[in-house]
């Protein structure tokens, strides 16, 4: 276990003595796919380092309805930011979109832990800073950018780098609902990208075919009705 911590970020600069600890305190957890790791509202007593698969953060509005927060992939921490706070519950769920395997870690311990190292506090703060400037510039995306612009710039997100083929990390109403696009519109926009030779699609497989032409709907501000985002959505 203490090899997959080192992996890590965020216990990368931990001491053996510290990841001996760390280690002591942690369980390994294996999910089937739809399994729950934990529910909204859950008291948040441990946190979650993902080794393999993909696990689905989501929140259920009162009426049952459904919002992707994010899909958490492999080698990633997440709820540790919770251990800072009091008597505090999940604030999301998390159900697993494959087979996974996780290290389920103690956050009262990490938390003590914290308080005795400054070295590991300061880690921590950089991993959550990071997190946050992601979350700020998705809300700068669903306000400023058409879900064509936000579709186009998760497709190139998603390229790897020796190739221009890939397959797509999770089921489309789960991307669909992470970009804040409706599933009948992340599917009539997916169409339209094919049949404009943008990309071309086979199944749940993504190739892109024309790269610029990608990078310029992605950097398109929201205003559906102009230029080439005409043919392809309406507000949202």
């Amino acid at each position: 276990m203490i090899e997959e911590l080192k992996k890590v970020i965020l216990f990368s600069e931990l001491s053996e003595e510290q990841l001996q600890r760390v280690e002591k305190h942690a369980h390994s957890v294996t999910l089937k796919q739809g399994e729950t790791l934990f529910e909204q509202g859950d008291n948040a007593d441990r946190f979650y380092l993902l080794l393999r698969g993909h696990i689905k953060l989501f929140r259920l509005s009162p009426s049952g309805d459904e919002k992707v927060i994010e899909v958490v992939t492999a080698v990633s921490t997440f709820a540790e930011a919770l251990m800072f706070l009091k008597h505090t519950v999940y604030p999301v769920g998390a159900q697993a979109l494959s087979p996974v395997e996780l290290i389920s870690i103690d956050a009262h311990d990490f938390s003590a832990m914290c308080h005795e190292s400054v070295e590991t506090c300061f880690v921590l703060l950089g991993v959550l800073s990071k997190r946050l400037r992601g979350l700020i510039r998705e809300i700068d995306d669903i306000s400023l950018h058409s879900a064509t612009s936000r579709l186009a710039g998760y497709i190139l997100s998603q390229k790897l780098k020796n190739t221009d083929t890939f397959t797509l990390k999770a089921p489309k109403h789960i991307i669909a609902s992470r970009l804040s696009i409706k599933p009948e519109t992340f599917s009539r926009i997916l169409k339209n990208l094919a049949e404009n030779n943008y990309i071309e699609l086979h199944g749940n497989e993504v190739t892109i075919k024309n790269i610029e032409g990608l990078n310029t709907l992605a950097d398109v501000c929201a205003a559906p009705d102009e230029g080439l985002l005409r043919s392809f959505d309406s507000p949202e």
